[in-house]
């Protein structure tokens, strides 16, 4: 039972990147190659905030405003101008500078020791159910994951914002000239987008030791995601989200030594059957 709560635990923490990933493709038309760079700064900017007010749940509801934020500049500023070039080598070189730039702020402001970001208070406790003993804040990161994913999916799918969202994922072209202003919106899903990577970069800090590599990591998972479940579907994610992190959680007790052989080989598989994903591009899109 505990295992299981760890494999689903990892499998939402994969869920907050990778549907942040999944929208700025959808919207975007762009693998985000430094999400996993953005995710970092994440946990280093909850890090920061929790040492000074020495409350948790302060740096989980500030994090994610500021990196959004951050994530609106880059591409405002570093993004939108290349737009008109149309070709993706100019994209991935900036998405390269940006994750050095990161990489060597969080050097300059925190050094280079791993930092250890403690549980809230109220989660540190180990409880116990039918004769199993949980982790509670696990048990938090599945709650508020999947909440999150309840009201991205319900954005999507019944606001206005949802439908321009997915109006400007299947033809930008069209969704201007019906009066959605595409350039404000692909700047704000880039900044949520990032909010949600942000948010994924707090709650692991607490779990895992944080550190200026964090990002690389889980950046390889998080694509193995989002091409299992479908690029740019994000009811895709949550499945690919799932798969990945329970073959990491179960794979990681009984097959330790061969875990990474068996996520790659899952994907491969999947490849192979289905080269564009579980949900492909007949399915709906972010």
């Amino acid at each position: 039972m505990s295992l299981f709560i760890i494999g689903i635990s990892i499998s939402m923490i994969l869920f907050l990147l990778a549907s942040g990933l999944t929208l700025i493709f959808g919207v975007l038309r762009m693998v985000n190659f430094s999400h996993g760079a953005i995710y970092m700064i994440g946990a280093y900017v909850g890090y920061q905030i929790f040492q000074w007010s020495g409350n948790f749940w302060l740096a989980l509801a500030l994090t994610p405003i500021c990196v959004g934020i951050l994530g609106a500049i880059i591409e405002f500023f570093l993004m939108r101008p290349i737009y008109k070039y149309n070709t993706h080598s100019f994209e991935l070189m900036i998405q390269i500078g940006v994750i050095y730039v990161l990489i060597d702020l969080v050097r300059i402001l925190w050094g280079d020791d791993y930092l250890l970001f403690l549980k809230p208070v109220q989660l540190r406790e180990t409880i116990e159910v039918l004769g199993v003993n949980l982790d509670p804040y696990r048990l938090f990161i599945i709650c508020l994951s999947l909440l999150l994913a309840l009201v991205l999916f319900w954005g999507l799918e019944k606001t206005s914002l949802g439908i321009a969202v997915r109006a400007t994922s299947s033809n930008p072209s069209m969704a201007e000239c019906l009066g959605i202003n595409v350039a404000v919106l692909r700047t704000s899903v880039f900044g949520f987008g990032s909010a949600l990577a942000a948010i994924g970069g707090v709650v692991a800090a607490a779990i895992y030791p944080i550190d200026s590599h964090m990002g690389d990591h889980i950046l390889v998972d998080c694509f193995i995601v989002v091409i299992l479940g479908g690029l740019g579907n994000i009811h895709g994610a949550i499945v690919g989200s799932l798969i990945i992190g329970m073959t990491r959680a179960y794979g990681q007790y009984y097959f330790s030594d061969s875990v990474n052989i068996l996520t790659f080989g899952i994907f491969i598989v999947t490849l192979l059957f289905l080269p564009e994903g579980i949900f492909n591009r007949r399915g709906r899109k972010a």
